[in-house]
């Protein structure tokens, strides 16, 4: 029989989240999905569950949750104490709750999100293929609250016993490469300049649709409207206000704004710890041209 967990501290804000929503941005529906990849699948890998099984995605406070049956957890992305009625248990490692026990995770000490997996998965009923809350469109399970109860799945592999996890601190600089363009011409070259040189900072204003930036204004060369465009992940749209934003994982699939490049998607989890204040450098980069021959030109 599957257990249930009950929310006793929901956090500041904690999703369910899986590997994501695909294809369907024809619909105007985002992908979604964990914002820190490789943290969910470790916290997954480590209790046994497939990469796509769901998983909590903790923001800042952590979240404190009761058991109905014994479960094996891990808690990886951004460290943060772990405890079990009040006991200290391992981060980053696959550890044994037993049935009515409180595990509790703390806040972050470093970086933004942590990602809590639990052996079989939690079964809330999917969306469109996807488990994952998007906040922007509000497809899927709602934020947790405290008070709610969530469904888990049967276990399905062995849990992994290990010394040592390997992963990436959260950073103390955020250095995104930027693939330039389509819109890059809309700019003026010392807005160019700008973007390379320049140092930001990341905005309180951030979320899981998009890293908003404080610093300097990227100046337009083109002053004129622009009919709404496919948008990617990773996209670096520029608002009239000059200020670069940084689409993330429920980022819109259409946007009017110009984009000036595009951060690529293997470089984002470092984005997904990213806490208000932290110094951004962009590292544009052009596009290689290709030759008649399909070789890269020089």
């Amino acid at each position: 029989m599957s257990g249930k967990l009950e929310v006793v501290r929901a956090g500041a804000l904690t999703t369910i989240q899986d590997l994501g929503r695909f294809g369907h941005a024809g619909l105007g529906v985002p992908r979604s999905g964990a914002l820190d990849q490789p943290a969910h699948r470790l916290a997954n890998r480590l209790v046994g569950n497939s990469a796509d099984a769901a998983t909590l995605e903790t923001t800042l406070t952590g979240v404190a949750v009761r058991t109905t049956q014994a479960v094996t957890v891990a808690v990886t992305g951004a460290p943060a104490p772990v405890r079990i009625d009040d006991r200290p248990a391992a981060w980053a490692s696959a550890v044994h709750v037993p049935a009515g026990a409180v595990l509790d995770v703390g806040a972050a000490t470093s970086g933004l999100r942590s990602y809590v997996a639990f052996s079989g998965g939690i079964a809330v009923a999917p969306v469109l293929g996807s488990r994952s809350t998007d906040l922007l469109s509000c497809l899927g399970p709602a934020p947790l609250r405290d008070g709610d109860n969530l469904p888990l799945g049967e276990p399905l592999g062995h849990s992994i016993h290990t010394d040592m996890a390997l992963w990436e601190a959260p950073p103390q600089e955020l250095v995104l490469p930027v693939l330039l363009g389509p819109r890059d011409d809309w700019f003026t070259a010392a807005a160019l300049r700008t973007l390379g040189a320049a140092r930001f900072a990341v905005s309180s204003h951030s979320n899981r649709i998009a890293l908003r930036m404080n610093g300097p204004v990227l100046e337009r060369a083109v002053h004129g409207e622009l009919a709404s465009e496919g948008m990617v992940l990773g996209g670096i749209q520029v608002p009239p206000d000059g200020k670069p934003v940084v689409f993330l994982a429920d980022c819109p699939t259409t946007g009017g704004y110009p984009v000036i490049g595009v951060v690529p998607e293997s470089r984002l989890a470092a984005a997904a710890q990213a806490t208000p204040g932290l110094p951004v450098r962009f590292v544009p980069m052009r596009r290689p041209r290709l030759s008649l021959s399909g070789r890269s030109g020089r």
